[in-house]
This record gives structure tokens, C-alpha cells and sequence, in this order.
């Protein structure tokens, strides 16, 4: 088959879930002897000369650096490219970008789409964008030949909203890490093996992380707070929370990849996430998958992971975050093993394969 990807802004080494996501997936399904483009977003992309990346063919289309019209411009100039390229399947990540479902279809490409959730409930869009976004999912999710979901949380969303009672439940997934063997990163920016708590996330405002800086803050601790991430658009809110972490001491890597962010997970002492909204949050299967222990807000998308009623917190309440902070400080000599789930469950090998099967469905005349 001949598949087009479009809603990332791209691959390799982009900050975000559904660029993550895409950068596991692609290159599997390619390695299946099927023929992948991604159409990338031009303002992301560092090395513009890159045409590939293991096997996934790359094709840079122009998108305008502002977040409430970047999505949908770069969506409706990619649905021109399919239509001149008519690939076998249009795949439409997030539910911005699914705006443009019916515009694809009426350029008679079959669509599959992806709700990676609902990203109207993140606190940085306004009335106007929120509205678009709902309309997107609509849209998406009653026009597409077939409709993916990464939860069960989001599958109910549709069943009761839309009455789309198909859809196909595939989960993000994660690779199971070689431990890093060395700690001269984290020996750079003065930390030691097992003496500091991660956090990693879009600086945006359903991350939480003001919350965890917050409640770290109240604790007496020699554990420092890393903090891995940054803003993909530099805002008031992200700028705030640097000033923020930095006046409380915690560390900030910035967006790392690759034997750096291996070491910060290797040698973290715990993992946190206080979200106030995920899909199916990456950043946490990643932390699993070093069986790390982990806190995490108590949103739908993280109980849905099914971590124990110990590992969560309730979401937006800092002092029950702060107390269960101070209990996960004592748990230093706790065994953690998740990997075997990692494999079971969240298997990108198994995951490239189900979407395969999705892309094979016939259409229904």
C-alpha cells in the first residue's frame, strides 16, 4: 500500500506525542513492504535536505508558525498534495487536522484518522480554537472510513458523542530501552544516579508542571526536580514556568533525545506526571518501560493505565500531590517491574500491525 501521513509536524527528533508516536509507527510499517510519506511541517523541520528517514519518505509543505491556524493550513495544503499523489490510504493524525476529513474525501481519497484525544480541553486554546477543534473531531470522526483511537477513554467520547461505535482501539506504544551505560549528561548538569525526579512534557499548561514545582517546593529534600521538555511556541505561560522552576532550583534539560534523555531515565530515582489531560501519555509508558516508579495525576487517560491506587494523585490538588511526593522519597529501595506489560501491551512491532489490518479494511460502498 501507498500511505500519506499527515497532522505531525514531523519526524525524527520533534517534540511531541503524535511525533513520537508517528517516528515508532512509520518505519515499521515501511520495514512491512508498504510505502510511507509523512508530510512534515516546514517551521520544525532542521534539516530541510532530508528526504527520509528509515525508509519513511518526507515531504515538507509550508505551515504558518501560529498555533491557532497552523494546523489547519498545513492540513489543507497536504490534502491538495494526496489528492495529486492518490495514495491507497490519507492517514490524519489529532483532531485539528481532521477538520479537513470531508475536503479529503470529497477528493475521493479513502481516510483513516487517529484521535489522540480531546486537545479542547487543554488550557491554552481560546474560545475560537476550541471550537474548531471540536469541530474537527466531528467532523473526523463521522467522515473517516475508519477512526483510531489510543484509549478507551476516547473510545467512549466517540460512542457517546457521535454514536461511532467502530472504531479501532490501538495503543501508543514504547520500546523497551537499553540502559544507558554512563552519566556524564547527567554529571553535567549536576546530578547523581538516583538523586533527582523527573518530569517530561510540552511546557504548556495541562502539563501540571507549575503543580509538581509547587509541591516539590514544600518538601525538604536533597532529591532535586529535573524537568525535561520545552515550548513548542514560546508563550507567556512558558516563559513563567521557567522562571519558576529555576527560582525553586529545578533543572531544565530542554528537549533531549537519545543517549541524553536515556541517562536522565536511567538514573532517575522516580517519574511524575501531574496532567490535567493526556490521550495516552508517551512520557509515562516511556517511564514504565525503565521500570521507574511513578506518580501521576488521577485523569482518565492515566487510570486507565492501571498503576495501582498509590501512584496516583488527585489532579490539581497540591497538597495531596505534595504528600504523595514525600511517600515516593521513601520508596528508594522499591522493585518496579513493568516491562512485561511494555511488551504485552504497548509493542510498537503489534501496534504496526493492527494498523496495517485498519488500513486493509475495504470500503464500505
Amino acid at each position: 500500500m501507498k500511505i500519506i501521513v499527515l497532522g505531525t509536524r514531523g519526524i525524527p527528533d520533534i517534540l511531541g506525542g503524535v511525533e513520537t508516536h508517528c517516528e515508532e509507527l512509520y518505519p515499521r510499517i515501511v520495514d512491512k513492504g508498504h510505502k510511507v510519506t509523512i508530510i512534515t511541517r516546514t517551521p520544525y523541520v532542521k534539516d530541510k535536505s532530508l528526504k527520509a528517514y528509515k525508509g519513511v519518505q518526507l515531504k515538507h509543505i509550508y505551515a504558518p508558525k501560529i498555533k491557532s491556524f497552523e494546523a489547519i493550513v498545513h492540513t489543507f495544503l497536504g490534502v491538495l498534495y494526496a489528492a495529486v499523489k492518490r495514495p491507497d490510504i490519507l492517514h490524519i493524525h489529532a483532531i485539528g487536522p481532521m477538520i479537513m476529513t470531508p475536503f479529503a474525501k470529497l477528493l475521493g481519497l479513502k481516510v483513516v484518522v487517529t484521535n489522540h484525544g480531546p486537545d479542547y480541553d487543554r488550557q491554552k486554546w481560546g474560545k475560537l480554537a476550541k471550537s474548531i477543534l471540536k469541530l474537527g473531531e466531528y467532523l473526523g470522526t463521522k467522515f473517516a472510513d475508519e477512526v483510531i483511537v489510543i484509549s478507551e477513554v476516547i473510545n467512549s467520547i466517540l460512542k457517546k458523542k457521535y454514536n461511532r461505535k467502530n472504531a479501532h482501539l490501538i495503543y501508543n506504544g514504547v520500546n523497551i530501552p537499553t540502559l544507558a551505560k554512563h552519566d556524564a549528561y547527567i554529571t553535567s548538569l549536576g546530578l547523581k544516579k538516583n538523586k533527582y525526579l523527573i518530569g517530561v512534557g510540552r511546557f504548556v499548561e495541562e502539563k501540571g508542571f507549575s503543580d509538581l514545582i509547587k509541591a516539590y517546593s514544600r518538601i525538604k529534600t536533597d532529591v532535586k526536580l529535573v524537568l525535561v521538555g520545552d515550548a513548542d511556541h514560546e508563550t507567556n505561560y512558558s516563559e513563567a514556568l521557567k522562571k519558576e522552576a529555576k527560582e525553586a532550583g529545578v533543572v531544565l534539560t530542554g528537549f533531549i533525545r537519545g543517549e541524553k534523555l536515556n541517562q536522565i531515565f536511567t538514573h532517575a530515582l522516580f517519574f511524575a506526571m501531574p496532567s490535567y489531560h493526556e490521550g495516552l501519555p508517551i512520557a509515562l509508558l516511556e517511564a514504565m518501560s525503565y521500570n521507574l516508579n511513578v506518580l501521576v495525576s488521577d485523569i482518565p487517560a492515566n487510570l486507565e493505565v492501571n498503576l495501582g491506587a498509590e501512584n496516583y494523585f488527585k489532579v490539581g490538588n497540591i497538597d495531596d500531590l505534595t504528600k504523595k511526593l514525600t511517600s515516593k522519597l521513601k520508596e528508594k529501595d522499591q522493585i518496579i517491574q513493568y516491562s512485561e506489560r511494555i511488551k504485552n501491551t504497548y509493542n510498537w512491532d503489534i501496534i504496526a500491525e493492527q494498523v496495517i489490518k485498519v488500513y486493509s479494511i475495504p470500503l464500505s460502498l
